[in-house]
């Protein structure tokens, strides 16, 4: 089991637009400050399977590889704009596991293409060929999932967006070995949102569930720019997500 980080960013990502601070000018020059859309690429078995699409150059980025399924955690745009081109591809259909969201994005429903959207039901643990999947509910402003895999001896909880966890969630990962966790971490300790994590509650997740490593996703223009003028600041087996590195195994 591979587990790729695509995309680490909130839906503004970096650059943003019309900003000339020195985060975004060091991004509009060298691809590795950048940040997309939070999303991932998990691998098993020469299988692959998309977690969020929110990029807008998904179709093109795969047009030579097989995706094998598709599982969204919600249907905000940052997470599933880049299926609207996907759609209307050629070839053998696309599953897509959702949460049970009846009004979904726009069209996506209605004029699905090659998507074959499949909703899931929380705590309904599912297989596909080797792999066990059961979607967790979270808390955000839209029904929304997060995922818990698990392949051999292998356990990964991907869980974005959030704020906190439910209850019935919390309890299910802490019977859990996790090897790693991705947990939504959009701002600095100071800042207050009800839809996402800031620092400080992201960290006390990673306590509660003591998973082997922790990675932040979901981060924030704001929240980058904080992260590096407090270098050093995090437990040694907690580290800050880059679109594009593999993050499992480690």
């Amino acid at each position: 089991m591979r587990l790729k980080l695509i995309g680490t960013g909130n839906a503004a990502g970096i650059p943003i637009y019309g900003c000339e601070c020195l985060l975004c000018v060091k991004a509009k020059e060298n691809v590795g400050f950048r940040r997309g859309p939070a999303s991932a690429l998990l691998e098993i078995n020469e299988k692959k399977y998309l977690i969020d699409a929110g990029g807008m150059d998904i179709a093109d980025k795969f047009s030579d590889d097989k995706l094998d399924g598709i599982f969204l955690t919600h249907f905000h745009p940052d997470h599933v704009q880049g299926l609207f081109q996907l759609r209307w591809g050629k070839g053998e259909s696309i599953p897509v596991y959702c949460p049970p969201d009846s009004l979904g994005c726009a069209d996506l429903y209605k004029n699905s293409g090659i998507l074959d959207f499949n909703s899931k039901k929380k705590f309904e643990t599912f297989r596909i060929d080797y792999l066990q999947v059961t979607p967790l509910p979270l808390i955000h402003s839209k029904v929304t999932f997060g995922y818990f895999f698990e392949f051999e001896n292998y356990r990964i909880a991907y869980l974005t967006d959030t704020k906190g966890l439910p209850p019935k969630t919390s309890i299910f990962l802490q019977d859990k070995m996790i090897d790693l966790l991705i947990i939504d971490t959009s701002h600095s300790p100071d800042v207050v949102d009800y839809n996402h994590n800031n620092l400080t509650e992201s960290l006390l997740i990673h306590d509660l569930l003591k998973p082997i490593r922790t990675v932040l996703t979901h981060i924030s223009h704001d929240f980058d720019i904080w992260l590096d003028e407090n270098k050093n600041n995090l437990p040694n087996n907690v580290v800050v997500a880059k679109d594009g590195i593999e993050v499992f195994p480690f």
